[in-house]
């Protein structure tokens, strides 16, 4: 009997813990909106305190890691040789499980390169897309499943800058997004480029179908460096894209458009790309206007073309806008960076209404806010370009701890820090580190 019992009650802590570690398969997390349920996260640690472990990253990329299990998938360059490389780490130890090169050449411009995309996985394959066009699928042993390149399936990509946008996963179906120019940019595309949402087999990588997404945009505002959002409201399932000046939601299976709202560039300005991701919850589908534009709140569940009877609200830009940084939605509330403001700040934000119920000035280093926030444990997790990490109250909006996770000279973290089975993962411009709390050995590989 006392067997039975210990037995009995071993299998419910194994529950209890099941339910709360959860994977981070994809750049906006297990919900798809960057946040996570993992509860007892570490908020103390260092680049040598609580590290379980370190990993050197071979060169520059803003693509967070993905993490299933004990495996951590993550894009990168390797400068030295010159090659785009899709690498599987050990969670446990950071141990490299496989390196594989993926294409020769990094970038196309000096601002970003075509590592700044993240993997996504369903538990079986690891698919990894690269702005040079790449798209390419391993098993979690690192043998190659199947690989393609959609500009040459679709044609050469049509934007000023590095294209990015990361591939999702939905309900059995791998897809992928390209809103681009419709003319020639900086001498690549080609007159009458399309713009479309692609589905594809994640076993195989066949295209399912592709669905063209026509804009009255013109020229850089056609650009988006978005990623799509897939969400259900009131049964209805929905992929939700955003540029080219307007945000449209679309039948999973189809690609079939339900809604299109956009009014945010009435005089169609020719240069407002976009980058901000879609923001998704309390009934709300958040688009951020480009370049210290206003926040948009368009009620979900809609159908056809719509106006601005269908926004519960507008935010004024002074107060709360978002250039790059996506928002993230968690325990009823939008956190949002303000990257256009003089003083950069984080909010929290009611969905139905736009209430600001606080706000908080980040800590200002001269750096760049650029990664979206991660929400978890009670806490809102930020990272600047110099790999500055501030942990945030979520409840009240106070400045926890800050930490210094960079080395001199670093300028260019990009990428969204990952919480996953109890610990953080964090990237800056030349390691992967693992966040445990109380972690006695730190390894560094």
């Amino acid at each position: 009997m006392k067997m039975k019992k210990a037995m009995l009650a071993a299998l419910a802590l194994s529950i209890s813990l099941s339910a709360v570690a959860e994977n981070w398969p994809q750049w906006r997390g297990p919900h798809h909106n960057g946040s996570s349920t993992e509860r007892n996260l570490p908020d103390d640690f260092s680049k040598t305190k609580n590290v379980v472990w370190s990993t050197e990253m071979p060169g520059l990329a803003a693509a967070t890691p993905i993490i299933w299990g004990d495996h951590v998938f993550i894009s990168t360059t390797d400068e030295k040789a010159g090659t785009l490389n899709a690498a599987a780490l050990d969670r446990k130890t950071g141990e490299i499980l496989w390196n594989h090169i993926i294409a020769k050449g990094v970038s196309q411009d000096r601002k970003s390169n075509y590592a700044s995309n993240s993997p996504v996985t369903d538990g079986q394959v690891a698919i990894y897309f690269y702005g040079n066009g790449d798209l390419v699928a391993y098993d979690f042993s690192g043998k190659k499943v199947w690989d393609r390149n959609i500009q040459k399936d679709y044609g050469d990509f049509a934007f000023g800058w590095t294209f990015s946008t990361s591939p999702i996963l939905f309900e059995g179906t791998l897809y992928l997004q390209v809103l681009q120019r419709n003319e020639p940019a900086s001498g690549r595309g080609a007159v009458g480029a399309e713009s479309y949402l692609l589905a594809m087999n994640p076993k195989t990588g066949k295209t399912k179908w592709k669905h063209v997404r026509p804009s009255t945009a013109k020229l850089e505002s056609l650009e988006a460096f978005t990623t799509p959002v897939p969400f259900e409201h009131n049964g209805r399932k929905e992929i939700v894209i955003v540029g080219g000046d307007c945000l449209t939601g679309h039948d999973p299976k189809t690609g079939k458009e339900l809604w299109r709202w956009g009014n945010w560039n009435p005089r169609r300005e020719p240069y407002w790309r976009l980058v901000p991701s879609p923001g998704i919850g309390g009934g709300v589908v958040l688009a951020s206007a480009p370049k210290g534009g206003s926040i948009y709140a368009v009620k979900a569940g809609l159908s056809g073309t719509l106006n601005d009877s269908a926004l519960a609200w507008t935010s004024n830009p002074r107060e709360l806008t978002a250039d790059v940084c996506t928002p993230t939605f968690s325990d009823g509330d939008f956190f949002i960076i303000a990257d256009k403001l003089r003083d950069e700040t984080l909010s929290r934000v009611d969905p139905k209404t736009g209430k600001v119920k606080w706000t908080l000035t980040l800590p200002d280093h001269r750096k760049l806010w650029r990664a979206s926030p991660t929400v978890a444990d009670g806490k809102v997790y930020c990272v600047d370009h110099a790999a500055n990490v501030s942990i945030v109250s979520a409840k009240s909006g106070k400045l926890i701890r800050e930490v210094a996770m960079g080395r001199d000279g670093d300028n260019n973290t990009r990428s969204t820090i990952v919480v996953s089975q109890g610990q953080l993962f964090i990237r800056n411009n030349w390691k992967l580190f693992c966040i445990g709390k109380n972690a006695r050995v730190a390894r560094s590989k």
